[in-house]
C-alpha cells in the first residue's frame, strides 16, 4: 500500500491518529504533500514511515526547505507519481506538471480539500489533510497497485472511506 498525506501543519508531531496512522506504518512508501511546518514533524515522518518522499510547502521554514525540493516525482512498483505542494500552480500547471513528469498520477496539497480528478491527460489526487482540515473532511488517501489497475480511496481518520477510485495502468 502506498500513502498519501499532506497539510500536517503541525508543530512538534506528525497528528497522526486512528486509521491515519495505521496507514502510515503499514504503507511500503508513503508520500507528502508538503506544509509540515516544522523540522520535527518533518522528522517524525520520516520515522514513522518505511519509505518516505515529499515535497514542501508555502507554509514550510526555510529549514524544510532545504531538505526537500518544491516538486518530485517517484517512482513505486511500476507507478509513476509526480509531487507538489501546489500553492503555485494552476489546474493547468499542474496537468502540464504530470504530462511532462511522465506521470500516472499528480498528488498536490494545499487546498486541505480531498479530491480525486482529472485535470487534463494525468489524474490528480489532493489527500486533504488528516490533522488540519479546515472546513473540509480530515483524510488521507490509500493507493492499492496492482499489474491493471491502481485502486484508491479517501480515508479519514476514523477509517471511514468517504471516496474511491481507479486509475488503469
Amino acid at each position: 500500500m502506498l500513502v498519501v498525506v499532506s497539510d500536517t501543519h503541525g508543530t512538534e508531531s506528525p497528528r497522526l491518529e486512528g486509521r491515519t496512522l495505521e496507514a502510515v506504518r503499514e504503507a511500503e512508501l508513503v508520500c507528502h504533500c508538503g506544509d509540515f511546518m516544522t523540522e520535527p514533524v518533518l522528522d517524525a515522518f520520516e520515522q514513522e514511515a518505511t519509505e518516505f518522499a515529499g515535497v514542501y510547502g508555502n507554509n514550510d521554514p526555510p529549514a524544510v526547505r532545504d531538505r526537500l525540493a518544491d516538486t518530485r516525482v517517484v517512482d513505486h512498483r511500476g507507478i509513476r507519481l509526480a509531487l507538489v505542494h501546489g500553492h503555485e500552480h494552476t489546474e493547468t500547471a499542474v496537468s502540464l506538471f504530470g504530462r511532462q513528469s511522465n506521470a500516472d498520477l499528480v498528488c498536490v496539497g494545499h487546498s486541505h480539500r480531498p479530491s480525486f480528478q482529472m485535470a487534463g491527460a494525468v489524474p490528480v489526487l489532493n489527500p486533504g489533510s488528516h490533522a488540519d482540515p479546515r472546513w473540509y473532511r480530515p483524510a488521507h488517501a490509500e493507493l492499492e497497485v496492482s499489474a491493471k489497475v491502481v485502486a484508491g480511496r479517501l480515508v479519514q481518520p476514523d477509517g471511514t472511506v468517504f471516496e474511491q477510485f481507479e486509475i488503469e495502468r
